[in-house]
């Protein structure tokens, strides 16, 4: 949930190139209930409190517990695109040590994402074996 849903499906258009699927505006105003396409996952958000819904958008927690995890086919492209559309960057594309490589950003919204591009399959005892110490 978010503040300004509509603005928020803008900024996902420009920064992740999110595809608008549905979106059913509320009476009052705002968003009621929307759902975007980035990549191949689908995400549905709508204004917070919007149509009585007892949800809270990340800035009037004071930041959020939650991380979605999407899967792109190039996170270095999909990163500079976010900053250029206003992202904050946490942390820029970085090869792990499962076998993907990912990027942690933080839109306008307050919402963490992890974008992965995968590059190696790992056997369960190789990716055992390339946790790092700590």
């Amino acid at each position: 949930m978010v503040e300004d849903a509509a603005a928020a499906i803008d900024f996902y258009r420009r920064a992740f190139g999110a595809r608008q699927d549905v979106r059913i505006d509320a009476p009052g105003g705002g968003v009621l209930h929307a759902e975007i396409s980035i990549g191949a996952s689908v995400l549905m958000l709508g204004d917070a409190g919007g149509g009585g819904a007892p949800f809270t958008a990340p800035a009037a927690l004071g930041g959020t517990s939650v991380a979605l995890h999407v899967y792109v086919p190039d996170v270095d492209a999909l990163t500079a695109r976010a900053e250029a559309a206003g992202a904050e960057i946490l942390q820029p594309p970085t090869d792990q040590f499962h076998g993907d490589r990912t990027a942690v950003l933080r839109d306008p919204s307050g919402h963490l994402w992890i974008f992965l591009t995968h590059l190696e399959d790992l056997a369960p005892e190789e990716l055992h074996r390339r946790v790092p110490a700590g």
